[in-house]
C-alpha cells in the first residue's frame, strides 16, 4: 500500500497542521462558551447535542483535515480525498461486527451495569427517533473525516498501524476532554480515564477496518456512527472492558498486518492501491 512518489498528497508535516488546527477551533469554541456564556445561550439556547457551537466543535477535526488537504494539495488532491468516501463493501465479519457485535456489547454492558434496556426503539414516537438518529449521523461519524481520513496514514508513514491506532486514539480522547466540564452535554456524566481507554480501543479496531479497504472512509463513519447511535443503552463504563477484549481479538486476527509497516494505508488523497 506504499504511496506512489509522484502523487500529490499531504505532507506528513501536514499532521501537526492538522493537530494545531483541530485543537485550536476547540479551544476557540470554549472561550467563547466561558466568556460570553449568557449571550450565546440567549442567541442558541442552552448547550446541547443540537446546538450550533457544539455541532461546529465536532465538525472541527473534518473542517482541519479539509483545509490541511486544501491548503497542501489543491483542488486536484481534495477530489482525490473525496474519492475515498466511495468504498463500502467491507466482507462479511466487518459487517457482523458493526451490525450484531457493537449492539451487543452496549446492550452486555447495560445489564452489567443494573439498567438494561430491552427495547429496540428507545423513543417516544417516530418523529423523536428519526430526528435523534439523524444529528448524530451528522455529528461524531464526520469527525472521521479527519482521524481515519487524514491522521492515521499520516502517521502509517511512520509507525506501525498498531503504533498509529494508539496515536490517534490518544489524540481523538484529548480532543473530546473538554466536553466533560460543560453541562448540558453527554460527556458530562460520564468517567474521563474509562472514557479515554476506550476511545484507544475502538481506534485499534477501526484500522485494519480502514486498511483492508484501502482507506475508504465510509465504512469507518458508519462503524463511528453505531459507536454513538442513540438506539443502544449508555453502557459506559461496563461496555469498556468489552471493547478492550473486541480489540485484543481484532488485533490477533490482524497481527501480522498490524505489526507491519509497509501494510497500511499511506496515501491521503486517493485509494491506496491493493
Amino acid at each position: 500500500m506504499e504511496r506512489k512518489r509522484d502523487q500529490i498528497d499531504v505532507p506528513t508535516s501536514g499532521a501537526w497542521a492538522f493537530l494545531i488546527l483541530a485543537f485550536g477551533l476547540i479551544a476557540a469554541i470554549l472561550t467563547i462558551l466561558l466568556i460570553w456564556q449568557a449571550e450565546v445561550e440567549e442567541l442558541f439556547g442552552p448547550l446541547s447535542a443540537s446546538h450550533p457551537l457544539f455541532i461546529l466543535a465536532v465538525w472541527s477535526p473534518a473542517l482541519s483535515a479539509w483545509a490541511v488537504t486544501l491548503f497542501t494539495t489543491g483542488w486536484a488532491g481534495f477530489r482525490g480525498y473525496l474519492t475515498r468516501f466511495s468504498v463500502w463493501r467491507c466482507g462479511v465479519l466487518w459487517a457482523f461486527v458493526m451490525l450484531v457485535v457493537i449492539p451487543l456489547i452496549f446492550y452486555i454492558g447495560a445489564w452489567m451495569k443494573g439498567v438494561p434496556s430491552y427495547t429496540l426503539w428507545p423513543f417516544d414516537d417516530v418523529r423523536a427517533g428519526m430526528a435523534a438518529i439523524g444529528l448524530m449521523a451528522i455529528l461524531g461519524p464526520m469527525e472521521e473525516f479527519g482521524w481515519r481520513d487524514l491522521l492515521q496514514p499520516l502517521l502509517q508513514r511512520k509507525y506501525t498501524p498498531l503504533i498509529a491506532a494508539i496515536f490517534v486514539g490518544i489524540v481523538w480522547g484529548l480532543w473530546h476532554l473538554p466536553a466533560f466540564f460543560l453541562s448540558g452535554l453527554p460527556q458530562s456524566n460520564w468517567d474521563v480515564l474509562p472514557f479515554l481507554i476506550g476511545v484507544v480501543a475502538v481506534s485499534v479496531i477501526i484500522t485494519p477496518l480502514f486498511n483492508a479497504t484501502r482507506g475508504g472512509i465510509l465504512l469507518p463513519m458508519l462503524f463511528h456512527f453505531q459507536l454513538n447511535n442513540p438506539m443502544w443503552p449508555d453502557a459506559l463504563p461496563f461496555d469498556i472492558p468489552l471493547f478492550v477484549a473486541l480489540a485484543g481479538v481484532v488485533t490477533f486476527i490482524y497481527r501480522n498486518e498490524m505489526f507491519d509497516r509497509n501494510w497500511g494505508v499511506k496515501c491521503v488523497t486517493s485509494l491506496s492501491a491493493n
